[in-house]
């Protein structure tokens, strides 16, 4: 078995927050593309449109509908009692502070790096046996149906202190492409890290903590959505954003502002 170090020089991580995300997925897909391309063993992505798809994927989005628990109290204050919203949730491995997953490896392919806390998997040791699978409260491995190894998200360790890049590329590929900028990479062992200072001030949460694992990931909690804040960023939309647009279309060149017009007339 493998045994864990008692300390990590950096706790490398993501802070995730769920009241931006979108669910767009592009996280999902260029996590796919960076790591099918470069660390370790390809991504299977067999009859992908196909009566049976088979593949693995190191980041999912899931996509839940949250409805406040009201009391009756609550009930009663029209347009301020909270409602109920879609929020998604990104999964991926939360590189633990006292992971299972490597302390249950029978062949230390699964370990935690010192220098930086990030959990990786030895492909060449790896026998696909997936106790570390079972050990996982998150579910947060796959093993390749193609390969026969056990994937897991890397941090894009072979990315983030890759000096043919970029600077500003040396991040993860998952949080490098977000467009809503609901992820952040950083050093949650420095206390003046973006992702410390984004934790403290928004009342990030550790992943089912009653486990014991001490992810170092953390999530950003969704902010409650009410009616009323509905209502003012619907008119704010219509009455600002809205306005601008349909007069832009009226004057808008080529076909589509002819098709406009022509709508307006028709109306």
């Amino acid at each position: 078995m493998t045994t864990l170090p008692a300390t990590t020089e950096k706790k490398l991580g993501l802070a995730i927050d769920l009241d931006t995300c979108v669910g767009c997925h592009a996280c999902v897909i260029s996590c796919k593309e960076w790591n099918t391309s470069n660390y370790g063993a390809p991504l299977s992505d067999t009859d992908a449109y196909g009566a049976d798809p088979v593949g693995s994927f190191l980041n999912r989005v899931h996509t839940f509908e949250v409805t406040p628990d009201l009391g009756e109290a609550d009930k009663q204050v029209i347009g301020e009692t909270p409602i109920a919203q879609v929020v998604h949730f990104p999964k991926s491995c939360l590189h633990c502070e006292d992971a299972p997953c490597v302390t249950v490896c029978p062949t230390g392919a699964s370990y935690k790096r010192t220098e930086d806390g990030i959990v990786l998997v030895n492909e060449d040791d790896c026998i696909g046996c997936g106790l570390c699978a079972w050990a996982c409260p998150y579910g947060a491995r796959e093993m390749d149906p193609v390969e026969q190894v056990m994937k897991k998200c890397t941090l894009c360790v072979d990315r983030i202190y890759n000096e043919n890049l970029p600077e500003e590329d040396r991040e993860p590929a998952c949080v490098r492409t977000c467009p809503a900028g609901a992820r952040h990479f950083g050093d949650f062992a420095d206390p003046d890290s973006n992702v410390s200072q984004l934790v403290a001030e928004r009342g990030g949460i550790s992943l089912m903590e009653e486990q014991g694992t001490r992810p170092v990931n953390q999530y950003l909690p969704p902010r409650q959505k009410t009616l009323a804040d509905l209502a003012a960023k619907n008119s704010g939309f219509q009455g600002g954003c809205g306005t601008a647009l349909a007069a832009e279309a009226k004057d808008a060149p080529g076909f589509f502002g002819w098709l406009d017009r022509a709508l307006d007339k028709m109306g």
